[in-house]
Order: C-alpha cells, then sequence, then structure tokens
C-alpha cells in the first residue's frame, strides 16, 4: 500500500507538470486511483499551505475543480546567471561563516531581481560588495 506522502507527492508532481493549463481534480483522482473525496482533502491542503491554485470549473456535466499550481519549474536558464556560478569564493561559501549565502549582496541582489521584489539597489550593490 502506498503511503499517504507518496501519494501527496504523486498528486503534486501531477498538478505541477501540467503546467500553466493546469489538471482536472477528477482527472487527478482518476489517474492516481485514489477516491474523489481524497483527491479534494489532498487539493485542499495544497490550498490552504499555499502550492496551488483552485478555480471551480463545469466540464462535460460535472462540477470539478482545475488545480493549478502556483510554483515554476526550476531550468538552467533560470539560474545561468546566478551569481554564484562565476563567484571566486564559491569554495569559501557557506551558511554561519562570513562568505555566506545569507551575507552575500550579489546574490540578495539577482534573487530580488528575480522575484520582483526591490530589497536591494544596483548602487547599493556596488558600493558594498563583498
Amino acid at each position: 500500500m502506498i503511503s499517504r506522502e507518496e501519494l501527496e507527492r504523486r498528486a503534486f508532481r501531477l498538478i505541477h507538470d501540467s503546467g500553466c493549463d493546469g489538471i482536472l481534480q477528477m482527472e487527478m483522482w482518476k489517474i492516481l486511483g485514489i477516491r474523489s473525496q481524497y483527491a479534494s482533502m489532498i487539493a485542499l491542503k495544497f490550498l490552504k499551505i499555499g502550492v496551488i491554485e483552485r478555480r471551480k470549473e463545469l466540464h462535460e456535466g460535472y462540477w470539478t475543480y482545475r488545480l493549478i499550481s502556483l510554483s515554476t519549474p526550476v531550468t538552467v536558464d533560470s539560474i545561468i546567471d546566478c551569481p554564484c556560478t562565476a563567484c571566486n569564493d564559491i569554495d569559501k561559501c557557506t551558511p554561519g561563516l562570513p562568505v555566506s549565502p545569507t551575507l552575500c549582496k550579489k546574490l540578495t541582489y539577482w534573487i530580488d531581481l528575480n522575484t520582483d521584489t526591490e530589497f536591494a539597489s544596483l548602487e547599493d550593490l556596488h558600493e558594498n560588495s563583498i
């Protein structure tokens, strides 16, 4: 018998892999071979923790929900310009030490830039670079 954690992992993988179109909840439970009520419980759990969007939809005369992942897949293209890939201190970079990802202004700026959040400015980066 499959564990609850494994079933949830498979369910999320189905939702995530369906891309921006999402997957119908009724398709998910059929693919996973589970009861519709259990699929609904899984979807509500994902919704509660904020990893999916759930939209009510009429499909072939039945009300169901379209489940859409709120995360985007990581690809090499999405991290290719990360400053860590060209950092001279990468071999010394360790959390808790003076050279650390949590203290790196270049990495912070890059993350802010790629998440549409403005916590740092380009001028701050150049003035305070490590």
